[in-house]
């Protein structure tokens, strides 16, 4: 059909039937902009506070001197050790915790005695403040690394099992009678039908553990430790530097949004099969 706009017989003159004309104005700012526009103007409100004598420097560094603390940090080396050791102690705390709340959930979730014998004791215990458990971890643990490897295990552990619980028992029981009608068996059921339709809840819990992984690491490592960023930050306290306190602060803030955008690009890939709704 033409895109020419005809005027209907007998109709109201100026009245014409068309293809609706999109806003010209309309200016398309792409979405990483747009995500980039709320920190850029905190980061630009933030140093002309400091600039204008509106923020004291001895309570927060401006900008540019964090800025120049963190390449100084990197030039020496001194920021990568610190990071590396941080990492690994998320990354064995992280792998512990996510193994033990899938597994956990699984016997929940599947199985009804599963349930009995295991959720309530697991709905106690994360009800328990993850840092109120330090010193008697201390005690159990020493001061070297197993206490900071079990509280971030601790801490991750709940949002797995969780959100995986109840994407288990989530799953609509239309499909598992499909399932029967087919004779697809147990086995075959748990593969195709829970599983799969556990698997979105499931991520969303992995999110969820990595966000408090860092949250219980910034505290962990503040205790008797010898490296790691929470280290570098406890250190810098004592000497008033305000500036590296936030350096520690932005890694902790980067690697966060990093996990995330790799769990979230995970989600993509794995679950394309699902269509879903992507926000207008």
């Amino acid at each position: 059909m033409s895109d020419t706009v005809r005027a209907l017989p007998g109709a109201t003159p100026g009245l014409t039937l068309g293809r609706p004309r999109e806003a010209s104005w309309r200016l398309h700012v792409p979405a990483r902009l747009r995500r980039a526009i709320g920190p850029i103007a905190i980061v630009v409100l933030w140093q002309l506070a400091s600039s204008t004598g509106l923020v004291s420097t001895r309570v927060l560094a401006a900008p540019s001197t964090v800025a120049e603390s963190a390449w100084t940090l990197l030039s020496t080396g001194e920021l990568q050790n610190h990071l590396w050791v941080s990492l690994g102690r998320v990354a064995r705390g992280l792998g512990i915790g996510v193994s033990a709340g899938l597994a956990l959930a699984l016997v929940s979730g599947l199985f009804r005695w599963g349930e009995d014998l295991l959720d309530p004791p697991i709905q106690m215990l994360r009800t328990l403040p993850v840092l109120a458990l330090v010193p008697l971890f201390i005690l159990w643990f020493g001061i070297g690394e197993t206490p900071k490897v079990a509280l971030v295990a601790l801490g991750t552990l709940f949002p797995v099992y969780l959100n995986t619980f109840a994407g288990i028992r989530g799953i609509d029981n239309k499909l598992v009678e499909a399932a029967a009608t087919i004779s697809l068996g147990r086995a075959g059921l748990i593969w195709h039908v829970i599983l799969p339709g556990a698997l979105p809840a499931a991520l969303v819990g992995l999110r969820y553990s990595l966000g408090v992984a860092w949250l219980v690491l910034v505290i962990s490592e503040q205790i008797n430790a010898t490296a790691g960023i929470g280290y570098l930050m406890t250190n810098a306290r004592e000497f008033l530097r305000t500036d590296v306190i936030v350096v520690g602060l932005v890694v902790y803030g980067l690697l966060g949004l990093s996990t995330d955008a790799l769990v979230r690009a995970l989600e993509r890939r794995v679950l394309a099969w699902r269509v879903a709704f992507a926000g207008a």
